[in-house]
């Protein structure tokens, strides 16, 4: 039934003879049902909202999550719940959006026809008027001939034929640069297009490539950038702070009908730490996704294993082995919290508890926001001072309600599950180096589900390897501002001469461009 516990049936020949007791019973069972009834409305509202409604997590009234205190009474009559335009949401700017100053830019001049200028005695130029517009060139394909020169050559009486070297494509026998690798992997993962859309935007330029070629030029070009993996890993892990969350991905292997749900792991590094002489330093974010073909707790504890510092993320079961360790500690997530107090506010005639808990949530983002350029020993002083005084509020607030929610009701479930992780939840406060929800790495996952709707599938475990090595370097170049095409292109062509020991210099937060990047 829904995920729930079927509710016991009832035996005539068990029912007691006192009326009182057969009452007990009756009212038990009805509370029992009215739960039930309950639970399935709320779950049938939510598969609406999922289904129907925007995805947007602003409710209506927001403006009430900044308002005055809210007491704690005892549990009382639920009044209806109000709402009102949010006066603190911005006006939506207006005119022209202003263009980037660090784009390449072309003049163009423009004077007067010289019928304009003989019309006039006399004409002093006073200075000019400039009016800037946005241009696109559209996808420009063309070939690279690389001509190598060849030479018969003689030494000590013998002949020989001398050819000088180039690195035309960085695939073997492939014809295609590096540029055209970088170009297929970011329309891929970054962009979410499946290769059928990839290969008529190339027919469209009169360019023949089947789905097969470009498939094998995006699993031979990850492979080639999977020796980057180890160096990236070891970086995330050396992180003081860890996001982490996972996602499904569908596998479609041979020999199965149906394809199965695989996983794409995150983690994603933050934080800051002290130098010598005590002045913080970020650590720098990277990306790094993990491709099993399961769910189980044996992945996050693996990769986890030596890990030591603060782990943000949910409340999945799987990491809980690695913090009865001692080694990491739990940071939960917020956001999450909030999304659970959101899905119930957002449903006609829900009870005002879950508007009121979005208050105190709202309060803590409101202190955060303040916060955001901080440097980690204010940030935990400021909220040592404010937010754990909301904390507490909250916490007595939820302690006084609690008892009076059905205990399978979405809301009394919702109150679970925020007492239950009271202390993972609370942990942000302790540590300026911490944020308070995981949306750092929800960000980096993203695009997973954004391309899961495009290319719906991976077509092998080798194809989902190759998607966790580009997640984790395009997500890394955007955690750090570094543009993905301009940064594949030039590792890709580089790759193969660069020194093993020395592969750190080609990660996203330490890539220099070569001199040889260019556009023809």
């Amino acid at each position: 039934m829904c995920g729930m516990q079927a509710l016991a049936p009832v035996e005539i020949a068990d029912l007691p003879r006192d009326v009182d007791a057969l009452i007990a019973i009756i009212l038990e069972q009805r509370r029992q049902y009215s739960a039930v009834l309950e639970s399935l409305r709320q779950q049938l509202a939510k598969l609406k909202q999922i289904t129907f409604a925007s995805r947007s997590e602003r409710l209506s009234g927001q403006a009430l999550l900044f308002g005055s205190a809210l007491p704690v009474p005892p549990p009382r009559d639920e009044p209806a719940v109000t709402t009102q335009v949010a006066a603190h949401e911005r006006k939506r700017r207006r005119g022209r959006p202003a263009l980037p100053a660090d784009l390449p830019r072309v003049r163009q001049d423009y004077d007067l026809t010289d019928e304009q200028k003989a019309s006039f005695d006399r004409l002093v130029r006073i200075g000019e008027v400039v009016c800037s517009t946005l241009d696109v060139i559209p996808q420009k394909v063309f070939v690279i001939d690389h001509v190598r020169a060849k030479y018969r050559a003689a030494k000590d009486g013998r002949i020989s034929i001398v050819v000088a070297g180039a690195q035309p494509s960085p695939l073997a026998k492939g014809n295609a640069s590096a540029g055209t690798l970088a170009h297929v992997l970011v329309s891929t993962y970054a962009d979410g297009l499946p290769l059928t859309r990839q290969e008529r935007i190339f027919a469209r330029h009169g360019i023949t490539l089947s789905k097969q070629t470009l498939c094998d030029w995006k699993l031979g070009s990850a492979e080639k950038l999977a020796v980057l993996m180890p160096a990236l890993k070891q970086h995330v892990l050396g992180a003081p702070v860890l996001f982490a969350d996972d996602t499904t991905l569908k596998l479609l292997e041979k020999g199965r009908r149906t394809a199965r749900t695989a996983r794409l792991w995150t983690y994603v590094s933050d934080g800051a730490r002290q130098d010598a002489e005590g002045r913080w330093r970020h650590y720098p974010r990277a990306a790094y996704f993990e491709f099993t073909t399961t769910h189980e707790a044996i992945h996050p504890t693996r990769f986890l294993k030596k890990y030591h510092g603060f782990l943000q993320a949910d409340d999945y079961s799987g990491y809980h082995a690695t913090f009865r360790t001692g080694r990491v500690q739990h940071c939960l997530c917020w956001a999450h919290v909030r999304r659970r107090y959101l899905d119930i506010a957002r449903e006609p005639g829900a009870s005002p508890l879950a508007a009121e808990a979005l208050q105190f949530i709202g309060r803590i983002y409101q202190i955060e926001s303040r916060l955001k350029r901080a440097p980690p020993d204010e940030r935990r002083a400021v909220r040592q001072a404010e937010t754990v005084p909301v904390l507490a509020h909250f916490r007595a607030w939820l302690d006084a309600y609690y008892p009076s929610l059905l205990p399978r009701s979405a809301l009394g479930q919702a109150f679970a599950y925020t007492l239950s992780n009271w202390a993972a939840l609370l942990r942000f406060t302790d540590d300026g180096i911490l944020a308070p929800d995981s949306n750092l790495v929800e960000r980096s996952i993203r695009p997973v589900a954004v391309g899961r709707k495009a290319w719906l599938f991976a077509a092998s475990e080798r194809g989902g390897e190759a998607a966790a090595v580009v997640f984790s370097l395009i997500e890394s170049c955007k955690l750090v501002g570094v543009e993905p095409y301009a940064y594949l292109r030039d590792v890709l062509q580089r790759i193969d001469q660069h020194r093993v020991d020395r592969l750190t210099e080609l990660l996203p937060f330490n890539w220099k461009p070569s001199s040889e990047l260019h556009s023809v």
